[in-house]
């Protein structure tokens, strides 16, 4: 074995663990991946969450749901993002191995001229990303500044991240070589190259949580408003309690029972459905959407005795 395949030999053991790999077993060692996957189960359905009751002038902390209904509000909101993400990544690596393919060994020039240009745009992104960042006081509340912002941060940071590992992966070949040159060898990724890489793909990940969990918010949002529309689709409740609910809304009928020795309660209302059960409380709203409609919240003990209606559907 010849002196210049021993050093190809080393350097290519030396590369062989991917950045990726190694970066992912540095991360499986401190966080388990189990509760990892949890945690972000978990933020997501709390988000999520959180948009819908608040909707409904509710704050999801009073309701004290536990970390697994949490986790369990999550796929509605995550399903669609993962769905798009995991096609995009498979289209990507799809279109990454048909260009290592093509021009595996290759200094096609077209080639060089694609790179340079990913890594302008990519430049130009990751500006006009720190733009929207700069101007959040003045665009903020654009409905779209949420998303908008991390996509194109993320999408930057992606081109020019791509562009700077494959000249790392493909360095440009020397125009002339003497002839009695040794045989080259193999080039691993310079360190300051490959530093820069890894941060763009943090800034990747950052951005595809941020855009997720706007989208999560949304999707909360969007639950709590197409619930608006058709809230006689919840339970229906007949509620009966010893104090007057006082509720102030036309579409909650109240009803004087007669008084009678040792009766608890005196007060009964109709018209009522249940959004969601608390940890001790019932959060109850009108049948209808009215602007000034309410969410009643009611003890779910013996100061109120609560009926759940059948469906109106005949078998």
């Amino acid at each position: 074995m010849t002196e210049a395949s021993e050093r190809a030999g080393s350097v290519a053991t030396d590369a062989s663990p991917p950045m990726l790999q190694r970066i992912w077993s540095v991360v499986g060692n401190v966080i388990a991946p189990a509760t990892l996957i949890g945690a972000v189960l978990f933020y997501f359905g709390y988000v999520s969450s959180r948009a819908q009751f608040r909707y409904f002038g509710v704050d999801v902390d009073v309701l004290g749901f536990s970390t697994q209904e949490f986790i369990m509000r999550s796929p509605q909101p995550l399903l669609v993002p993962m769905l798009a993400l995991l096609l995009l990544s498979a289209l990507l690596a799809a279109v990454h191995v048909l260009l290592r393919r093509r021009f595996a060994g290759r200094d096609d020039p077209r080639l060089r001229t694609a790179i340079r240009s990913l890594r302008i745009v990519g430049i130009a992104l990751l500006v006009a990303a720190v733009l929207l960042l700069a101007a959040y006081p003045l665009i903020g509340g654009w409905p779209y500044y949420p998303l908008a912002t991390p996509l194109v941060l993320g999408v930057g940071a992606g081109l020019l991240g791509y562009a700077v590992a494959w000249d790392q992966r493909h360095p440009l070949a020397p125009k002339t070589a003497p002839t009695d040159a040794p045989e080259a060898t193999p080039t691993a990724p310079r360190p300051r190259g490959r530093a820069v890489v890894v941060l763009l793909g943090a800034v990747v990940v950052v951005t595809v949580f941020w855009a997720t969990a706007t989208l999560a918010e949304w999707s909360g949002r969007g639950q709590a408003k197409a619930l608006a529309r058709d809230l006689g689709s919840l339970p229906a409740i007949v509620l009966d309690l010893g104090e007057p609910l006082a509720p102030g809304d036309p579409v909650v009928r109240e009803e004087a029972l007669p008084a009678g020795e040792g009766d608890a309660y005196r007060y009964r209302y109709r018209g009522l459905r249940l959004l969601v059960v608390g940890e001790d409380r019932l959060f109850l709203v009108p049948a209808e959407w009215t602007p000034s409609g309410s969410t009643y919240v009611v003890p779910f003990d013996d100061s109120a005795r609560v009926r759940f209606r059948f469906v109106n559907d005949p078998p």
